[in-house]
This record gives structure tokens, sequence and C-alpha cells, in this order.
């Protein structure tokens, strides 16, 4: 093992920084990051983000969604007020992907479960059915 230079920390003080750090940390600290991330994540794939829009892809926005619905009520207690904040977020989301399965914003791509783009045309298309577990406003 080699000795680290002057002022840098031992691998040894680095572990036990680490692990000092990990005693502290609450499993409801990672779940409120993982929603803020899925929600921010979410955000690009819905293509709502200036800059963002080529980015558009509903089955990630979709599975964003439905992370972000399981986990936020196993947090809202400790987000308090900003707990409002997330569903609002969510809310936007929601809404997008609602357009975007209806071929509004969909970006040209198809959503899951909905017809391909190379379906026979003088075949009648079945409507486009949300996915089950995914709240969409008006149905």
């Amino acid at each position: 093992m080699s000795t680290p230079p002057p002022g840098q920390p031992s691998e040894e003080e680095l572990r036990a920084a680490y692990e000092a750090e990990i005693k502290k940390l609450r499993v409801e600290d990672v779940v409120i990051q993982t929603v803020v991330s899925l929600v921010n994540l979410a955000g690009r794939k819905a293509g709502l983000a200036p800059g963002t829009e080529n980015e558009r892809d509903l089955d990630q926005l979709r599975t964003a969604i439905d992370a972000t619905r399981a986990l936020l009520p196993m947090v809202e207690a400790e987000l308090g007020p900003d707990a409002a904040q997330v569903r609002n977020a969510l809310s936007q989301l929601q809404m997008a992907y609602a357009q975007g399965a209806q071929g509004g914003a969909g970006g040209g791509e198809t959503p899951a479960g909905g017809p391909s783009q190379d379906a026979p045309q003088d075949q009648p298309q079945q409507p486009q059915q949300p996915p089950s577990r995914l709240w969409v406003p008006g149905q």
C-alpha cells in the first residue's frame, strides 16, 4: 500500500468518512432523491424542457411516471408541502404522456400497446388504450 501525497486522506480515512456518511443516510432520503431524479428525467423524456424535444420517448416517460407514482406515497410525509409541487409535476407529465399517446405530441413514436406505423392502412385500427396502471386525465 502506498502512502498518499501530503494533504490527501489515506484509504482508511476515506473509508471511515464514507461509513460515517452512510450511517447518517436514511432510506427516505434516497427515495426522495430518486423521485426527484425520475421527475426530472421524465421531463426530458416528455420533451418538455427546452432543447429536449428530440429526446421524447413515451415508453421511458410511462416508466418514469409509474415509478414516481409508486414511490411518492412512501415519502409524501417527509416532503411536507413540497409534495404538492411533485404531484403537480407528475400531473404535467401524465398530461404530456396522454397527449403523446393520442398522437398530439408523440414525436412520431408509437406508444406501447398502440398500433405500429407499419400497420396496413386498410385494416381498422383498435383505439389506443392507456396503460392500466397509469392515471390519465379525462379517462
